[in-house]
C-alpha cells in the first residue's frame, strides 16, 4: 500500500534519516515521537508538501515521490484542522471538488454522504467558527475523504481537542477506518497508540527505531528511549552472569534473578511499575525480596506512586486497597517482590 525507502532529508537543526516503512491497505499505523522528533515532516513529504532529499515513495506499487499533491491520492489531517472560517460547513467540505470543476449535483450528492458518514449533515449551514472543536476536527476529516484518497494521513489529531471529546473523534477514527480506510497517524500519546493502531512505529532524532505490534513493542522495547515511551520508570543497569543453574542481573549490591533464556554480559533491565507487590513481611517464596525504605508518596489517578530506596530507587504503583492496607508512611521499611517472568534485559 505504503512504502517508504530511504527516506532522507535536512533541515537547519535536525534531519530525517533513511526512513523505512511499510503500511497495508486497511490499516491504522501510529508513528509515536516527541515534539521534534521528525513526525509531521515525514507526513508532509508523504502528502507532497515537502521533497526528500534522497529515497522514495510508493503509494499501491506507484511511485509518488515527485508528484503532484493533487495527484498523489492521499489525504492529510493538520493539527490546526486548517478549515476555513469564512465558510460553511458545506463550503469547506465542497471546496476541494469545486477546484476540480467537478457537476455541482455531483458534490451536493458526495458532500451530502460523506456529512452523513461523519455525523455533520446537520451543521452543513453553519460556519465553522461556530462550532466546537470535535465538530470542526470532522470537518476536516470530511472535507479530506470526499476526495477519495487512498491513505489519511493525520497529524496529532487530538492536540485541538478537549479532553472530553478525544473518545468521540476515537470513534469517528475507528469507524473510519473500519470502513477499509488506510491510515497514518502521528501522535506524541502513547495512550493513543494503544486505543487505535493496528500497528505502531517509534520515531527518535529523525530514525524509526521500532515497528510492530503495539503488544509486542512495548512489551519488548528495544532500548530505554522506546521503554520510557511505554510508561516503564523502573530501568538499572546490570551485569549478567550464571549463579546456580540460572541467571541472575547484578545491580551494585543487589541481585535479581531472571527468567530462563540468553542474556548478554551487560544490559538494562527494566520492570513495570505495577508488576511490584509491597509486603509489611519479608517474601521468602518469591523469586526476587528486596528490603528498601519508602521515600516518597504521590497520589495518581486511580493509584498511589510509591518511590523506595532499596539501593535501586524503585517507582512502584500501588492501588488505592492495598495502599491503605498497608498504612505506607514516608521512611518506613517495607519489601519489594516480584517473580522472575516480570524482569526484561534490553
Amino acid at each position: 500500500m505504503l512504502e517508504l525507502k530511504n527516506i532522507s532529508k535536512s533541515y537547519d537543526n535536525f534531519a530525517l534519516k533513511d526512513i523505512k516503512l511499510e503500511i497495508s491497505k486497511g490499516e491504522y499505523f501510529i508513528l509515536l515521537g516527541r515534539s521534534g522528533a521528525g513526525k509531521s515532516q515525514l507526513l508532509e513529504i508523504i502528502a507532497g508538501l515537502r521533497s526528500p532529499d534522497s529515497g522514495s515513495i510508493f503509494l499501491n506499487g506507484k511511485e509518488i515521490t515527485r508528484e503532484k499533491i493533487q495527484n498523489r491520492k492521499t489525504g492529510m489531517v493538520f493539527q490546526d484542522f486548517a478549515i476555513f472560517p469564512h465558510l460553511t460547513v458545506y463550503e469547506n467540505i465542497a471546496y476541494a471538488l469545486k477546484i476540480r470543476h467537478l457537476p455541482r449535483k455531483q458534490i451536493q450528492a458526495a458532500v451530502r454522504r460523506m456529512a452523513e458518514n461523519v455525523n455533520i449533515a446537520h451543521l452543513l449551514d453553519r460556519r465553522t467558527d461556530d462550532l466546537s472543536g470535535g465538530e470542526r476536527q470532522r470537518v476536516a476529516v470530511a472535507r479530506t475523504l470526499v476526495t477519495s484518497p487512498d491513505i489519511i494521513l493525520l497529524d496529532e489529531p487530538m492536540a485541538s481537542i478537549d479532553t472530553t471529546l478525544r473518545d468521540e473523534v476515537r470513534r469517528l477514527l475507528r469507524k473510519i477506518n473500519s470502513m477499509g480506510m488506510t491510515m497514518l497517524h502521528v501522535t506524541h500519546d502513547y495512550g493513543e497508540a494503544i486505543r487505535l493502531a493496528d500497528r505502531v512505529g517509534v520515531i527518535h532524532n529523525g530514525r524509526i527505531i521500532q515497528t510492530g505490534i503495539p503488544d509486542e513493542v512495548f512489551s519488548k522495547p528495544v532500548n530505554k528511549f522506546v521503554a520510557r515511551f511505554a510508561g516503564v520508570r523502573n530501568f538499572f543497569s546490570v551485569k549478567i552472569s550464571p549463579e546456580e543453574g540460572r541467571h541472575v542481573a547484578v545491580s551494585g549490591k543487589l541481585k535479581y534473578k531472571l527468567p530462563e533464556g540468553d542474556y548478554p554480559e551487560n544490559g538494562l533491565m527494566i520492570i513495570e511499575s505495577d508488576a511490584i507487590n509491597l509486603s509489611l513481611k519479608e517474601q521468602k517464596d518469591s523469586d526476587n525480596c528486596i528490603k528498601g525504605i519508602v521515600r516518597e508518596l504521590n497520589r495518581a489517578e486511580s493509584a498511589y506512586e510509591v518511590f523506595i530506596d532499596a539501593g535501586d530507587l524503585f517507582h512502584v504503583l500501588v492501588s488505592n486497597k492495598d495502599f491503605e492496607r498497608l498504612s505506607l508512611n514516608q521512611e518506613q521499611t517495607v519489601f519489594l517482590f516480584f517473580s522472575a517472568d516480570k524482569l526484561k534485559v534490553i
